[in-house]
């Protein structure tokens, strides 16, 4: 039950941030939301390696939306970074990295 609770918990600012997507049509406002919901999350409870884990997320996912874009496999209606993809999503796939380090980090206990 600790495990499933810590698991919900550590999934709340991806839900959160995803939950804006459709309210925030401003991208430039919805990557500073998701800049502060990071910030919050990773400071709450800062472990070891998050920094590194959101970083390779942040520029690892950025380029491979960008090779997927550029070669077909998916399109976006905000193209506000690179002029192909929302300027938000890359924060929001860095958070990504740090919640799955977490939630493994939980699993293996």
């Amino acid at each position: 039950m600790k495990i499933a609770l810590g698991i919900l918990l550590n999934s709340l600012p991806i839900l959160l941030m995803i939950g804006m997507i459709p309210y925030v049509q401003n991208d430039y406002l919805l990557t500073l939301l998701f800049v502060l919901v990071t910030a919050l999350y990773i400071s709450i409870h800062r472990k070891k390696q998050d920094f590194l884990a959101f970083s390779v997320g942040l520029v690892g996912m950025t380029i491979s939306e960008y090779l997927f874009v550029k070669t077909g496999v998916e399109t976006f209606e905000r193209t506000s970074l690179f002029g192909i993809m929302p300027l938000w999503l890359p924060v929001l796939w860095g958070c990504g990295f740090v919640v799955i380090k977490r939630v493994v980090t939980l699993l293996s206990r």
